[in-house]
């Protein structure tokens, strides 16, 4: 009857964390619907192409390092890194950014230290982060909605510009991005760190800041980005209701940062409301699928609190005093290399042992 049993350490089947992927990729749909309503073609394309890399280099590292390839590739893990990657970066940029992300992802990010479960960092955030730095022009040229383009793309233009950089009738990005005055940048964070970078603080700079078109009420570049984050809010509160994450993660980051920028606002530095931050660039995002990866994040139930608010102190100094607009894939990263310090320092007493230097 026990003839079949093994000492430790057991290797577990891979069906529960293929469920539990599948349950995140689930979750991550209605923000796709959102981005692809929004941007266009582009989003699924890039998603096609990372998916489509990330199989094949899971399928040719699994192959060299001897590994059962069904057995990764089947647990859809390499499928949700190429997917938030593909979501994270912007829909028309040139195909070779997305290809050189995920090969950076699963192989620096994954496979180098083992697979699954031994990588300190999350994946598609070392991905991510090695293109924002080697690549930033690209990785922060974003298209605005295309329904505020006078010509919005078609599929073929789309695959045209991603391939070869002009659309069917020869019109660059850079030229689809200049077509609607009054609009720099894609995002209402890169709006906001380029004109406060170029202008001192002060009440009437915020005022000339808040008249820009990118903020006025009912402007579709603005209400897209929210309505994004708020498609990854109603993802998030699905997976805390699957128990497929944890809730800890995500309330500390995000209560942590609201609570130093409503402190910040009343210190007199100006920046985009509280809630137009929360609702813009990577928050939701990060917050609900990628800060909560099982593997890279804190596992104490103290340890989360501590995780997911050092990500939001991370998040709020980066876009307040750093260089970068956004910042949570680097607070992520660095979060990341924190883990064994909070897990060691916030792990539970066992019972019917005492705490050190207390009598039981």
């Amino acid at each position: 009857m026990f003839k079949n049993m093994t000492s430790s350490p057991h290797v577990h089947s891979g069906k529960l964390t293929a469920r539990i992927m599948l349950w995140v990729i689930l979750a991550m749909l209605p923000a796709l619907a959102a981005q692809l309503y929004y941007f266009g073609f582009g989003v699924l394309i890039q998603i096609l192409l990372a998916v489509s890399c990330a199989l094949l280099l899971e399928f040719g590292v699994t192959k060299l390092r001897k590994k059962p390839t069904l057995f990764y590739i089947g647990d859809f893990s390499v499928v949700l890194t190429a997917l938030i990657l593909a979501m994270a970066i912007p829909p028309y940029a040139p195909y070779w950014v997305i290809l050189i992300g995920t090969a950076c992802a699963v192989l620096l990010g994954k496979h180098v230290y083992g697979g699954l479960g031994q990588n300190p960092f999350n994946p598609a955030m070392v991905g991510y982060v090695v293109l924002l730095i080697s690549f930033p022009l690209q990785m922060t040229t974003w298209i605005p909605p295309i329904t505020l383009l006078q010509e919005p793309p078609t599929f073929p233009d789309v695959l045209s510009l991603i391939f070869n950089n002009v659309t069917t009738d020869g019109f660059t990005l850079s030229q689809l991005l200049h077509s609607i005055d009054g609009i720099t940048q894609a995002t209402p964070l890169d709006s906001a760190k380029i004109f406060y970078s170029l202008h001192l603080g002060g009440p009437e700079v915020f005022h000339q800041f808040i008249q820009l078109p990118i903020l006025q009420n009912g402007s579709d570049l603005a209400t897209g980005w929210w309505q994004i984050n708020l498609a990854f809010l109603l993802g998030g509160l699905f997976l805390i209701w699957k128990k497929a994450i944890h809730w800890q993660i995500p309330v500390a980051m995000l209560v942590s940062f609201m609570c130093l920028a409503i402190i910040t606002a009343f210190l007199g530095k100006h920046h985009l409301s509280v809630i137009s931050q929360l609702l813009s660039g990577a928050m939701m995002f990060g917050a609900f699928f990628i800060a909560t990866d099982p593997v890279t994040a804190s596992i104490t139930p103290r340890g989360k609190l501590v995780f997911g608010g050092l990500i939001g102190l991370l998040v709020y100094l980066i876009r307040y005093f750093g260089n970068y607009p956004d910042g949570v894939a680097f607070a992520v990263l660095l979060a990341n290399i924190c883990v064994p310090l909070i897990d060691h320092y916030t792990r539970p007493r066992v019972a019917g042992y005492a705490v050190k230097g207390k009598k039981s």
